[in-house]
């Protein structure tokens, strides 16, 4: 049986090997087909999907690894905090710089 093209794609994305993945997309494939009765109409494929998607994240939240990508991308954000505040002051200081050059410069 043919897999989704975009498999190692779902697999990456929760956490599973492609080896699973194929395993649970098979499976996906059977409660479809018991599911439809049908095999390789548009309600096949989008039930197969919807079986996959359901079966991946139920296998996503059995596995053990943690979360760090949230915390990580937090502590990136905490640290540019300084760095993005003096582009606003240099920002404010640019604007204020122009709005005087160009006030005096009409009085001359």
């Amino acid at each position: 049986m043919k897999t989704p093209k975009l498999l190692p794609w779902y697999a990456r994305k929760a956490g599973v090997s492609l080896e699973r993945a194929e395993a649970l997309w098979r499976k996906a494939v059977r409660e479809a087909t018991i599911e439809t009765g049908w095999v390789g109409n548009a309600e096949y494929w989008g039930s197969a999907m919807d079986h996959f998607v359901r079966l991946l994240e139920k296998e996503r939240s059995t596995l053990c690894a943690p979360r760090v990508v949230p915390y990580v991308r937090a502590q990136n954000r905490m640290w540019r905090l300084p760095l993005l505040a003096m582009e606003d002051v240099f920002g404010a200081l640019q604007a204020q710089w122009n709005r005087q050059a160009g006030s005096s410069h009409r009085v001359a």
